[in-house]
């Protein structure tokens, strides 16, 4: 993570970073989560949605990687190149406190994992639960200050090691699959209250954005690939990997259980399928499957948020303090901030009645207005045909791509509802204070533009 750092990532260590970002705690949470809100042709539509919206947005960020190479600094590099200072700053805060939020969500699935066999985790919010969740986020604070390069190699591996699970729970549904139970389900299922579709479909949008969270990983480690193009491949790779397998987790299940069944699981609800299919081994074997997946998840989260405040303090965005590394080249300051806010989270998850719903929710909705920008700088540079000297041809293609990923992302912000809308703004507003204090260190005004006080003023 440091920049005098000469180590490079290759095309399957960058790949690695996508799955391994995207395949953490959701995926073990869907087979309920869509249980809860829908059939499968309810999923299916939702995962076309989904997925159609993601592929675009994976497109910007592969057309973005190749064209303005210069901006290696993640997410929020094409915020600030595109709309300012201010717009970036929101930017980076916002992917940072969602990234945050995100690791939260993790330990709350591992502790009602544990919970499964050790009723003292409850569903993850107890004090016990709290207490050992606390310990975990500092064991691996402090592994992390002793190096990052080491912290990345262990995702590497651990994201291998977590695809068996998931491999082995679709193969034995496949084998196991019920033609006739599929069909019960497929317009909703028995004893399930009826809803249009529509509110099906919308009830499933938020969790599919937090199942699709990482795919920019190749993205925010762009500084480390040996090849800029791997950067656009790895992203590509990762997307469509996970998201196979993310589509036959939530609909295979209801090939062996009743739609009401289903929806009734504990989380991580893949162990409750799996054992009512092969028996209390299988809900063992998702179980430890889902705390390698959560933990290998949780370290390259951890990685992400660090290297978030680290760039954006190196690029004048944050205050500097955040942009200092300690011996073992680790930006020490920002991981602290980080597991700070973490900790803090994890301790309010003890008033919530479904924290990882919750915890899930807002990381999705923290997480779409940087993408936002990120689809809307794509519009801005095919619609001024700027990078497109070379081939002019490939400007109206862009600028489709680009405008479905903007369209895409501004409709699940609204189909996530106003409620975490309005969450998402209290949390930005008071984190313009590192704003403030970023700019009052560098001599700089506050606002440059009227549009930054118009979006300063809209929360």
């Amino acid at each position: 993570m440091a920049s005098g750092s000469t180590q490079k990532f290759s095309l399957f260590a960058l790949t690695a970073m996508v799955v391994g970002s995207m395949v953490g705690a959701g995926i073990f949470s869907l087979p309920r989560t869509f249980g809860n809100a829908t059939g499968p042709f309810g999923a299916i539509i939702a995962w076309c949605i989904a997925g159609t919206g993601m592929y675009m947005l994976a497109r910007v960020f592969q057309s973005l990687a190749e064209r303005k190479p210069e901006l290696d600094a993640g997410v929020f590099a094409y915020a600030k190149a595109g709309f300012g200072d201010y717009p970036g700053f929101l930017s980076a805060f916002g992917y940072w406190i969602g990234s945050c939020i995100g690791n939260v969500s993790y330990w709350v699935l591992i502790k009602s994992t544990l919970g499964l066999f050790f009723p003292v985790f409850g569903d993850g919010n107890t004090v016990v639960a709290i207490v050992v969740a606390s310990i975990g986020i500092w064991l691996f604070h402090f592994t992390i200050l002793r190096g990052v390069q080491q912290a990345a190699f262990i995702n590497t591996v651990v994201t291998v090691a977590k695809i068996v699970p998931i491999l082995t729970f679709i193969l034995i549904l496949i084998v196991m699959f019920k033609g006739d139970m599929f069909s019960a389900n497929f317009w909703g299922g028995v004893g399930m209250p009826e809803s249009h579709i529509f509110d099906q479909v919308r009830a499933t949008m938020l969790v599919t954005v937090f199942v699709f969270l990482g795919i920019e990983g190749a993205s925010n480690y762009s500084r480390y690939a040996s090849k800029r193009s791997d950067v656009g491949t790895a992203t590509i790779l990762g997307f469509i990997g996970v998201t196979t397998l993310m589509v036959l987790v939530s609909l295979l299940p209801y090939s062996v259980m009743a739609r009401a069944d289903i929806a009734a699981l504990g989380q991580p609800s893949m162990a409750g399928v799996l054992e009512a299919v092969v028996g209390h081994w299988g809900a063992i074997f998702i179980s430890v499957g889902v705390i390698i997946s959560v933990l290998g998840a949780y370290l390259a989260w951890s990685l992400v948020c660090a290297e978030v405040l680290y760039i954006a303090a190196q690029k004048e965005d944050m205050p500097r303090v955040f942009g200092t590394e300690n011996s073992n080249k680790v930006p020490a300051a920002a991981l602290w901030l980080t597991n700070i806010v973490v900790q803090l989270f994890v301790i309010s998850t003890y008033w919530s009645r479904d924290a990882f719903a919750l915890m899930l929710s807002l990381t999705s909705a923290m997480s779409l207005i940087p993408y936002l920008f990120v689809a809307a700088y794509g519009v801005m540079l095919a619609r001024r045909g700027e990078t497109y000297e070379k081939k002019p041809e490939e400007r109206q293609r862009d600028l489709i791509i680009a405008g479905v990923a903007a369209v895409y992302t501004l409709f699940m912000i609204a189909a996530g509802g106003l409620k975490f809308v309005l969450l998402s703004a209290l949390l930005y507003a008071p984190g313009t204070i590192l704003y403030f204090w970023a700019r009052r260190e560098r001599g700089k005004p506050i606002f440059n533009t009227t549009v930054d006080w118009l979006i300063f003023a809209a929360p």
